[in-house]
């Protein structure tokens, strides 16, 4: 009875914890963060920005909508104490001038292209394994739902950001990511739709004026590389 008598008065203490999380608030679990650049989307995120040790899932149909430039802040500041960022398997050739003119170290930035679409889950998988890579993002259309998990493991273990680009229609299938935005262009702008993240639902869009020089701006698509709004290439 004593014991029973207690857990009331524990309860705020338990809840405190920054590990525990209310379905009613933003988690503020002590997992390190990256900030978007974007103060709208980081108000929404749970600790204020992109979480390290764990998947970042991006749905989006097609490319050259502004959904890169979401990253290129992030992946600008990771240079910092050394840090480098890895993509595998991206859909079209990058357009080095757009990136180093978004901020990003091109020293800094490696590429990999493999052949299939299970070398580019191996080699995503191995990256964050690894934690050599402060950044990894890949595009894997077909990845499935173990897939998915194999990641989420991968990116607790290394601590990196984990960034995956998957279609929009995948959207209504469960996924291991902690945290999962649609993505779609909207009048010059990015419509951010947050579909999962540790904390309650986001019913709003969250509409984005990248923060793009005015070079960027004049080329949309620059940061792929190719003209906008064609389907990505299949892993």
């Amino acid at each position: 009875m004593g014991t029973a008598a207690m857990l009331p008065a524990a309860m705020p203490d338990i809840l405190a914890r920054p590990d525990i999380w209310r379905g009613d608030r933003l988690a503020q679990a002590p997992l390190p963060t990256v900030a978007s650049g974007c103060a709208a989307l980081d108000a929404e995120l749970p600790g204020g920005g992109w979480p390290r040790g764990a998947l970042t899932e991006l749905l989006v149909d097609g490319t050259g909508i502004g959904e890169l430039s979401l990253l290129t802040f992030a992946l600008a500041n990771i240079r910092q104490g050394g840090g480098w960022s890895l993509l595998v398997a991206p859909p079209h050739p990058l357009h080095a001038p757009a990136w180093a003119a978004a901020g990003v170290d091109l020293a800094r930035l490696a590429v990999v292209s493999p052949a299939s679409g299970r070398d580019a889950l191996w080699a995503m998988e191995q990256a964050l394994v690894s934690g050599a890579p402060r950044a990894v993002v890949g595009w894997l259309p077909h990845a499935d739902a173990r897939a998915l998990r194999r990641l989420q493991v991968a990116a607790v273990t290394g601590g990196a950001l984990a960034f995956l680009f998957r279609p929009t229609r995948l959207a209504v299938d469960s996924s291991a990511a902690p945290l999962r935005l649609q993505l779609a262009g909207a009048d010059g702008q990015l419509a951010v739709r947050i579909l999962k993240r540790r904390g309650p639902p986001l019913a709003a869009t969250i509409r984005l004026a990248l923060p793009r020089p005015a070079r960027l701006r004049r080329h949309e698509s620059a940061l792929a590389g190719r003209p906008a709004h064609r389907q990505p290439a299949h892993a």
